[in-house]
């Protein structure tokens, strides 16, 4: 029987590092997760359950000037240090995610991992809403024993508004250059037009009021035939991360986005090489406010969990789990065609292209989808550190495209052995734990390496030359030939190969001097003397003679090409002359 229900939506918190992300939660749920952390910063991926009783007694009577009738179970909120649980709450064709909290601090702004954050929110196509938090460090504000935030503004002094107001405008101009239109929530006339930005301080509560209203209301609206779920239906999830416990071995934690699990049930997943299977030993759940990287204490030991929901799995099999692989409960014979397909061709290989190393398959995912929307080839991914035999495929590369003979790394180590190797090859290597950081060091390495051999290959170039041999100006007949010369069109260098008007090669410049000088370029309107070994005076070359510079067929594609903006009409003139010239000549020396 078809049993359908509305689940709770998936909520992604996410920002730059100490801008409050788990502080913000903490203020939510009454927990101190942030204050028992190194530093305050979140070491591991949460999940945590906030029930519609605990909004509806923040936020209820502003839940029902929206109009919306609320049928949610609640939120499901993810707490991240970073990319990572957002992009392992991957499926096939975006994210697990239905809705983002973009957390920025208002007296910073955007910092680096608010960029990545909004970068991947992009390329999921995935809804969020911009948490302005710490307006409590705004310089003047006068707190408020409220959790509305504009309740508090209403209390500000003049010139603390005004701060305050150019702190917004900050924001919505930092939003803007990535792309989006956003306002204060309160302004705001469509939201499916406009970005929301929500003003608050996780310290002291203001607006947490309204962030849960627009969260709540807006999933409600707009989420709800997303949020529909088929109760009795296979359970499918995604891996946050693994983890061994003791007592109860190797664990998965699980974001459940769709169906039932129970003990006993088998689920399949993907390993870096294969697709396992394994039965599930034990069910564990967190409590109502406690969350997934919390003590065994805080967990209870369930038969079964229906989505949405986090979920610890303790099974025999698990050591090949890796983070951002799908979970699909096996009913049938069908689940290797679904594993394959939720991965679809991470893993394939190309004959081209650069090696991605990083280390999960979420972030592998989220970096290829960057790379791609560049048209930049990938030949192989990876995941884990990188090896000895990853800088020996780059190496590979370098005989087909120099240029990919690199290794782009996320969040990996290297190992030692392959350190060595890379030190003494032509592999590059970039690595960084910032997704957008590490592509933007690999597009400007990439663009000066273009630069430089740009101009290795401009100062090979044999360019478009015509002199003519002056009267009375053989300084001495052979070996070497000495004699003026006035240069018409282009310019000629030593070792330039010269030809007569019929395509005989003469000779190669020894050396061009300007009143007893050594100089290395002789340009159009230049009078100087050139010296040949091979020509002698009189015989091979003679008074009045104009001779031209025989362009390699190499050189002659690039001029006519790549490097055609180096011409001026005159020398494309003289090209093509030349063309000719070398076409109905023989080509050797006379």
């Amino acid at each position: 029987m078809l049993i359908l229900m509305i689940r709770q939506p998936i909520i992604c918190i996410m920002g730059h590092v100490d801008h409050g992300k788990t502080s913000l939660l903490d203020k939510i749920r009454n927990s101190t997760i942030a204050a028992k952390e190194a530093g305050g910063i979140t070491q591991h991926i949460g999940a945590s359950e906030v029930p519609i009783s605990i909004i509806n007694k923040i936020c209820g009577p502003m839940l029902k000037s929206m109009n919306t009738n609320i049928s949610i179970p609640g939120l499901l909120f993810i707490d991240t240090p970073g990319h990572e649980a957002f992009t392992n709450l991957r499926r096939r064709g975006g994210s697990v995610a239905d809705l983002a909290i973009l957390v920025v601090d208002i007296t910073k702004g955007f910092e680096p991992q608010t960029i990545e954050a909004v970068e991947i929110l992009k390329e999921y196509k995935t809804p969020f809403i911009i948490a302005a938090n710490k307006v409590d460090l705004i310089s003047g504000w006068i707190k408020s024993n409220t959790n509305s935030v504009m309740e508090s503004l209403k209390k500000q002094n003049a010139y603390v508004s005004e701060e305050f107001e150019k702190r917004i405008y900050e924001i919505i101009g930092n939003i803007s250059e990535l792309g989006f239109t956003s306002e204060r929530f309160d302004r705001i006339k469509d939201f499916k037009k406009e970005l929301a930005i929500v003003p608050l301080s996780a310290k002291t509560g203001e607006g947490i009021a309204e962030l849960l209203m627009l969260v709540t209301g807006l999933s409600q609206r707009f989420l709800e035939m997303k949020l529909n779920i088929e109760v009795n239906g296979p359970a499918r999830g995604s891996i946050l991360e693994k983890r061994e416990l003791k007592g109860l071995g190797m664990t998965i934690d699980v974001i459940l986005y769709d169906g039932t699990l129970h003990v006993n049930d088998t689920i399949a997943f993907a390993t870096q090489n294969s697709v396992q299977k394994v039965k599930i030993k034990a069910l564990l759940k967190p409590k109502p406010l406690h969350e997934i990287r919390e003590s065994s204490s805080n967990f209870s030991y369930v038969d079964s969990v229906s989505a949405a929901s986090g979920v610890k799995i303790s099974g025999t099999g698990l050591e090949d789990a890796i983070p951002g692989s799908p979970i699909i409960e096996v009913r049938d014979n069908t689940y290797l065609e679904q594993i394959k397909s939720e991965i679809g061709d991470i893993f394939k290989t190309y004959d081209n292209g650069i090696i991605l190393k990083a280390d999960s398959i979420g972030s592998i995912e989220a970096i290829s989808k960057l790379l791609e929307s560049d048209n930049i080839k990938i030949s192989r991914r990876g995941l884990g550190a990188i090896t000895k035999r990853d800088v020996l495929d780059a190496f590979g590369m370098y005989a087909i495209n120099p240029m990919d003979a690199l290794i782009l790394a996320f969040n990996v180590p290297m190992d030692a052995d392959a350190q060595s190797i890379a030190a003494s090859s032509n592999v590059k290597i970039i690595s960084g734990n910032i997704i957008y950081k590490v592509i933007e060091d690999y597009k400007s390495y990439i663009l000066d390496a273009q630069k430089n051999m740009t101009k290795k290959l401009e100062s090979e170039l044999i360019f478009p030359g015509k002199i003519e041999i002056l009267r009375d100006r053989c300084f001495r007949a052979s070996h070497p030939a000495v004699f003026g010369i006035y240069v018409e069109i282009g310019r000629i260098m030593p070792g330039y190969l010269m030809m007569n008007e019929k395509g005989e090669v003469i000779g190669k410049i020894k050396g061009i001097q300007n009143e007893k000088s050594e100089i290395e370029l002789a340009k159009k309107g230049d009078s100087v003397a050139i010296s040949m070994d091979e020509p002698t005076f009189g015989r091979q070359i003679r008074e009045g003679q104009f001779l031209y510079t025989r362009i390699k067929d190499a050189d002659e594609k690039l001029l006519l090409d790549k490097f055609a903006h180096l011409l001026n009409d005159d020398e494309k003139k003289l090209l093509k002359q030349i063309i000719e010239i070398k076409q109905s000549g023989r080509g050797e020396l006379v």
